[in-house]
């Protein structure tokens, strides 16, 4: 099992931004990719960003290109997802989730956690 505890969350105006961090533990030898979701109220989970944990390779949803960052820092092990000129319709929970099989699509994982509180407010 791979152990998933994102932080950083928060309350900030539109405009302004916050990092988010997801801890990495457990079994975490053979983790492959990870990536960002958020949920907002009333809607379904959507796909945010993705990294490969090794390679370093991105994708982002439309929505946030431009605006969002995601990295990782092998070493701790830490994933961040940087957000930048935040808007009220970034506020969602943020999850961070992780997966170990390289044949699946960047918007598949295994593992998850359990998710931090954004709000963005106008």
């Amino acid at each position: 099992q791979v152990q998933l505890v994102e932080s950083g969350g928060g309350l900030v105006q539109a405009g302004g931004s916050l990092r988010l961090s997801c801890a990495v533990s457990g079994r975490t030898l053979g983790v492959f990719r990870m990536g960002w979701f958020r949920q907002a109220p009333g809607k379904a989970r959507e796909f945010v960003a993705a990294i490969t944990w090794s390679g370093g390779s991105t994708n982002y949803a439309d929505s946030v290109k431009g605006r969002f960052t995601i990295s990782r820092d092998n070493a701790k092990p830490l994933l961040y997802l940087q957000m930048n000129s935040l808007k009220p319709e970034d506020t969602a929970v943020y999850y961070c989730a992780a997966d170990k099989d390289a044949r699946r699509s960047y918007r598949q994982y295994d593992y998850w956690g359990q998710g931090t509180q954004v709000t963005v407010s106008s």
